[in-house]
């Protein structure tokens, strides 16, 4: 079992910035992949970017260039850098994590307000 905590999260006007933090525990070898997702109101959950255990990592195209996601593997850690933030990425952020036997995992979220 993996648990996972996200923080940083708040309310920032339109081109700020602001960077979200995930602390995994519990059974963190087992981990292969971790990312992050967002869910906005009336929306389905989608993806943002992932970091692989090897160091690939995968963005949605409408956070490229602006977000970046980097992993801690000594403290089972991975942060989402966001800049040039737009009212269009608000939503909740949602941590998750993918185990070697493709079981998933998912912090509460953190939610992320850019005002216009």
């Amino acid at each position: 079992q993996v648990q996972l905590v996200e923080s940083g999260g708040g309310l920032v006007q339109a081109g700020g910035s602001l960077r979200l933090s995930c602390a995994a525990s519990g059974d963190t070898t087992c981990i292969s992949t971790m990312g992050w997702y967002r869910q906005a109101p009336g929306k389905q959950r989608e993806l943002v970017a992932t970091f692989t255990i090897g160091g690939t990592t995968t963005y949605a195209s409408s956070v490229k260039g602006r977000f970046t996601i980097s992993r801690d593997n000594a403290k089972n850690t991975v942060y989402l850098q966001m800049v040039s933030l737009k009212p269009e990425d608000t939503g909740i952020y949602y941590c998750n994590a993918r185990d070697f036997n493709a079981l998933l995992y998912w912090g509460q979220g953190t939610q992320v307000t850019v005002s216009s």
